[in-house]
């Protein structure tokens, strides 16, 4: 029996590589300002977005090194060196001390911008929890409480977004607001949102808006988010609404996208259809209830094996999961459990599902597992060990399952985030 696991590595490594920082950043910035370049970077891609651009500006154009400065912040364990831009490495998904005051160090070298500066904002999947600015009145532990209710809530990222927004000194456009005495705001962002919204993407720091207050309070209502009476009256109060269309934060203001979901899961497309598949492109921006997702995926591959037909199935986006038990795992491992339940009595179909960033939930360490692998291989030891799926699923402890059995997909972390990939090639 053919082992599919190299081609399905090589799909998603073709994917991570359409979207890294070395290949996609440097054809957009900017030529050197007047004054200085003010790089501010954050996301899990900060660190390699602020190497690619010292070396566009230090050594393709020989600007003088003491007109370059910046901070990028970047989930721990995605640092990589750097000569003038200062990285520093934060918790995510849930912020820590080290993001609180890196977000802090961002505000205050944007408001330091003069009419001579260029503000380059470099930003990257996983922005939202690097910058942590709490609004007065929200106490850091409390925004952290925040954070940890929503990961649970099963809302979209979007969403989660939308009340961090209201909740933050950054977020929404507000730093934006802090530099808006720079010559120009350059934000170059690689999208990890279905949808490619601009607003969402590391929640929208330099481009207004759409979302109010209102909205924030009705999410808290509809997942019964339990949250402090501090931060139901930050909610409350009409001064931590975000920067809207027309503000004079934006007059100066850039914002464009460097790296898609699509172009990601094109490249991946692409290795799959040269292997000799048949393709079943479900898009980029897929969303929705990881099992329930599986589900509708493992009836496609069903179909297309009673047909006989070699297929390959692929899609993107970013799934949820709506915690009702205590293991550990992400949507990409709860997808590849709910597969490996659904498909455990076929020999020839395998699957992968991972997140491009290299992270699919976990700990916040860089050694957490990027997803997970399953064919006939995982089905045999299911079957070897006496392992139920549908426990694990209940538990949500697909971690615990594929540690059994030998098949989580470990790659570290790739220094870049365009959402998820997942492919089944059935045979």
């Amino acid at each position: 029996m053919t082992d599919r696991r190299p081609l399905l590595r090589a799909i998603f490594d073709a994917a991570v590589a359409a979207a890294h920082p070395d290949v996609v950043l440097s054809a957009h910035l900017r030529p050197a300002p007047k004054g200085r370049v003010i790089c501010l970077a954050a996301g899990k891609g900060a660190a390699a977005m602020a190497a690619a651009a010292e070396r566009h500006y230090l050594d393709a154009l020989k600007l003088d090194p003491s007109r370059l400065i910046g901070i990028a912040t970047t989930r721990h364990g995605h640092g990589v060196p750097t000569r003038r831009i200062r990285v520093v490495e934060a918790g995510h998904p849930v912020p820590d001390e080290a993001g609180l005051k890196a977000a802090d160090d961002t505000l205050r070298l944007a408001a330091e911008a003069t009419a001579d500066d260029l503000l380059l904002v470099l930003l990257s999947g996983g922005g939202s929890a690097n910058w942590i600015a709490p609004v007065e009145g929200v106490s850091f532990a409390q925004k952290q409480q925040v954070n940890r209710a929503l990961l649970r809530s099963g809302a979209p990222i979007g969403e989660m977004n939308v009340v961090r927004k209201h909740l933050s000194r950054i977020k929404g456009g507000r730093l934006a607001r802090a530099g808006q005495r720079a010559a120009e705001i350059v934000t170059l962002a690689i999208s990890d949102v279905p949808h490619d919204d601009p607003s969402a993407i590391a929640s929208g720091p330099t481009v207004p808006d759409p979302t109010t207050l209102a909205d924030a309070r009705a999410l808290v209502a509809r997942y019964n988010l339990s949250i402090d009476d501090a931060v139901r009256r930050a909610l409350d109060d009409p001064r931590n609404e975000s920067c809207k269309v027309g503000d004079p934060a934006f007059a100066r203001a850039q914002f464009e996208l460097i790296a898609r979901p699509k172009a990601s899961l094109d490249a991946a497309v692409r290795i799959a259809k040269d292997a000799g598949y048949d393709i079943i492109e479900l898009g980029a921006d897929l969303e929705g209830e990881a099992r329930e997702v599986a589900a509708a995926h493992a009836r496609l591959a069903l179909k297309a094996r009673s047909e006989g037909r070699r297929t390959a199935i692929l899609s993107g986006g970013e799934l949820t999961v709506t915690v009702r038990g205590n293991g550990r795992g992400g949507p990409n491992q709860e997808y590849a459990l709910a597969l490996a339940d659904l498909l455990k009595d076929t020999t020839d179909i395998a699957a992968l599902a991972a997140d491009t960033d290299g992270a699919d939930g976990g700990a916040g360490s860089a050694s957490d597992p990027a997803g997970a692998v399953i064919d006939h291989k995982t089905f045999a030891k299911m079957k070897s060990l006496g392992l139920d799926p549908k426990a694990y699923l209940a538990n949500n402890d697909a971690s615990a399952f594929f540690e059994a059995t030998g098949d989580l997909l470990l790659t570290g972390p790739t220094l870049t985030n365009v959402n998820d990939v997942r492919v089944i090639l059935v045979d």
